[in-house]
């Protein structure tokens, strides 16, 4: 199964590439699937791939969510960026 998670565009870089970061750590992702990407946008990754952007205020909402659920279930919240690739 997998968990989407938003992750903020850090950076933009040649070949449709962007760095991303999602609870302080950073992955390196491709934009093929989308256009229009800028930094400090929001994107969903699935497997090494953005493919699709997602509003400032919802990602937000969602990664609090992510957070809460992992206090609550005594996690650390770096089980937020395991699938980002």
């Amino acid at each position: 199964m997998c968990l989407a998670v938003p992750a903020r565009v850090e950076a933009l870089h040649d070949f449709d590439q962007a760095t991303v970061e999602v609870g302080g750590v950073q992955s390196k992702v491709s934009l093929a699937l989308i256009d229009g990407v800028e930094v400090g946008d929001y994107v969903i990754v699935h497997v090494g791939h953005a493919i699709t952007r997602m509003d400032v205020d919802e990602a937000e909402k969602s990664l609090a969510l992510f957070r809460e659920l992992a206090e609550t279930l005594g996690e650390s919240t770096d089980a937020l960026h395991t699938g980002v690739s």
